[in-house]
């Protein structure tokens, strides 16, 4: 039940945001006041849990007012809301991402440069600033089960040829005809192509792997399912997947007005691994803990990474 009213509430806010977007504003946040920070936050677990840490942060650590823009559909919107004045902070932005979806860029899987490139295009072509990552990445990942695994002895993804061609995959909806690091480029990377892949919402692709519906799926490389299911993440051994270090943005509008938020913010670089954000997101998705109470105790058990609060 707790689930079917997050669900809920999540298909109403995003319909709400898309609806601001478009329109003239954010239903509601047309007052908010000049030390008000205004975070958007897409609607997945790890963005909403990230959004809470730096909402959390920020009132620890300042006099300033935060409010939470929260569900929005994609990055894209997330993106509009801080270029349209509508947000100053995007609780996560992914490298990879906006190299390719916003700046339209190929698909640069050098990790140095492509952060390089969106940093200085993200300053000068929309006055924000993007920050050091938390210090995970979140990027597309093959896994099996643990059982899988060991039967066919999968530790890379090149492991997946001697028996692709008679497996059956799961994969993101999205990733089929994705230019740049979809299937067609995948195939042509890793020289092998799977016997039958079959698209799928990304929230089905680990109940159906762990269930033996399918041999391998896609999946996300965070999801806390991972842990819930004991999957086995497959290495990417020939990186085709590029960087997706995950970091915050925030308008240069915001740093100037708030200096404060700065130092406030780089308190979480590189304090976030790929297996903490993992242990993050399983204890919303699997234990059903809110995010803003995942986010809470992990400052409090950090002591908010010293901060001296107000």
């Amino acid at each position: 039940m707790k689930k079917i009213k997050r669900w809920l509430l999540a298909a109403a806010m995003l319909v709400l945001g898309v609806v601001g977007l478009s329109g003239c504003g954010f239903p509601g946040l047309a007052g908010t006041s000049s030390d008000t920070i205004r975070i958007a936050s897409q609607n997945t677990t790890e963005q909403q849990i990230m959004a809470y840490m730096l909402q959390d942060m920020i009132q620890h650590d300042s006099k300033l007012k935060t409010t939470i823009i929260n569900n929005l559909g994609s990055g894209t919107v997330s993106f509009n809301a801080l270029k349209n004045n509508q947000a100053d902070i995007s609780a996560i932005r992914y490298v990879g991402t906006d190299l390719t979806t916003i700046l339209g860029e190929q698909a640069d899987r050098n990790p140095e440069r492509a952060e390089k490139t969106v940093k200085s295009q993200f300053n000068k072509k929309y006055g924000m600033t993007y920050f050091p990552s938390y210090g995970f990445s979140d990027t597309y990942a093959f896994m099996v089960t643990q059982k899988k695994a060991k039967q066919l002895h999968l530790n890379n993804v090149s492991d997946l040829k001697k028996t692709a061609g008679k497996m059956s995959v799961g994969i993101d909806q999205i990733w089929l005809n994705r230019k740049g690091d979809g299937y067609d480029g995948f195939k042509q990377t890793y020289g092998f192509k799977f016997g039958k892949v079959f698209p799928m919402q990304i929230g089905l692709v680990y109940d159906a792997v762990a269930a033996g519906k399918m041999d391998a799926v896609l999946g996300y490389s965070t999801d806390g399912r991972i842990g819930s299911y004991h999957l086995k993440l497959l290495k990417d051994n020939k990186h085709y997947f590029p960087p997706y270090n995950a970091s915050a943005v925030v308008t240069n509008k915001a740093l100037k007005q708030h200096p404060e938020l700065k130092s406030i913010i780089a308190k979480l670089n590189g304090k976030i691994s790929l297996k903490t954000m993992q242990k993050l997101n399983y204890q919303a998705d699997n234990n059903l803990v809110e995010p803003e109470v995942v986010a809470k105790q992990f400052l409090e058990q950090h002591h908010y990474f010293e901060g001296s609060g107000d």
